[in-house]
């Protein structure tokens, strides 16, 4: 039986504060937000303050990197020189008849402010300064920017354009006394990203400029979950490697490997009590058939079964009762069903894009309730 792929979400739109929140509870710096500094902004309730947040994170984290001293990094220098500095390029060297006139070419590596995390900050102020409400954040934002260049970060327009792959090396390159500031600058990247107009109030939900929402929705959700449970009654592991059931399979080796996208373990004091796998897909929850009749897509529920049953032993009791969520963004409605296979509750649910933000909360809140 085949079923029609048809996928309602993508013909509709979601409201960009909507997808502001989304990358928030992606991001990094979401783990930040309850610094009492930052009480001001209530920015789950309104998402149109994210970009003043992380202005004014990003903003303090600079000014205390430049008291403290920017971080330097090494960066190669080719000049011709009078003297010998590093190692000499004696191609150059011959070809230009540098000997002749006293000089050689080298090739050295020197100190300097102006490393791939610098620039990637600066070109994330200048983002913020366009985009902020405030008129003093955006005055600050300015006024940091001036200061990283005089203290040597020059100007560079390939990272006002800088690609996504190259911010994240960035980061995975920093020091730890950098990340809260790159994990801002980040966010302030992708916070502008949804709109190339001011003003715009919604996005189409393909892919725009190497966004892919299906990981942002995973990453928000998994994000949402890792910060706002309590970690004294709830381990959560995001991206966790499963693996098949030794007294079933003679050779691992020979299967897919299986990652679940999130997975939540209820505790007490003295051990596990339930277990919840979810896992996310930004399509449309529900298919139809080649008879008309409106299903829930197959080959999610053979996967997320896949996830449960696999992991069944009797030395881990929460693995033979564990629940699965096959959770879909829609928008609109709410979709909540539910079945029991083999002791293993399977869920079927969604989550409104479209409503205010306060019920986005409460509905991945409602979601581990079970």
């Amino acid at each position: 039986m085949t079923a029609k792929q048809t996928n309602h979400i993508e013909n509709k739109r979601i409201p960009i504060r909507n997808l502001w929140l989304l990358i928030l509870y992606a991001s990094k710096l979401f783990k930040t937000i309850n610094d009492p500094a930052q009480k001001k902004y209530d920015v789950e309730k309104n998402p149109d303050d994210i970009p003043d947040l992380v202005a004014e994170i990003l903003t303090h984290s600079v000014e205390y990197r430049l008291k403290q001293n920017l971080s330097v990094g090494l960066v190669r220098h080719h000049a011709d020189l009078t003297r010998i500095r590093g190692r000499i390029d004696h191609i150059r060297t011959k070809r230009h008849g540098l000997l002749e006139r006293g000089k050689i070419a080298c090739s050295f590596d020197q100190f300097t402010t102006n490393t791939p995390q610098n620039l990637f900050v600066k070109a994330a102020l200048d983002r913020l300064a366009i985009i902020v409400k405030d008129k003093e954040l955006k005055r600050r934002c300015r006024i940091i920017t001036a200061a990283l260049e005089r203290a040597g970060v020059t100007k560079n327009d390939i990272y006002t354009t800088i690609s996504r792959t190259s911010r994240a090396a960035a980061i995975t390159a920093s020091n730890s006394n950098d990340r809260q500031m790159l994990a801002a600058a980040e966010l302030a990247f992708n916070i502008v990203l949804p709109t190339e107009d001011i003003g715009n109030s919604y996005l189409f939900t393909p892919d725009r400029e190497g966004i892919k929402l299906s990981n942002l929705f995973e990453k928000a959700v998994g994000g949402f979950y890792d910060v706002v449970l309590p970690h004294t009654k709830w381990n959560v592991s995001l991206g966790k490697h499963l693996y098949w059931n030794e007294h079933a399979v003679n050779d691992e080796r020979i299967l897919p490997g299986m990652v679940v996208d999130i997975m939540l373990e209820k505790t007490n004091t003295t051990q596990t009590k339930s277990r919840i796998i979810i896992d996310t897909k930004f399509q449309n929850i529900v298919s139809e058939n080649e008879y008309g009749k409106t299903i829930f897509k197959s080959s999610n529920i053979y996967q997320i079964y896949a996830y449960l049953r696999s992991q069944e032993r009797k030395s881990d009791p929460p693995s033979l009762t564990s629940t699965g969520i096959l959770l879909h963004p829609s928008l609109g409605k709410n979709v909540d069903k539910s079945v029991t296979i083999q002791g293993h509750k399977i869920r079927f649910a969604t989550v409104d894009l479209a409503t205010n933000t306060a019920d986005i909360r409460k509905r991945f809140l409602e979601l581990v309730e079970c």
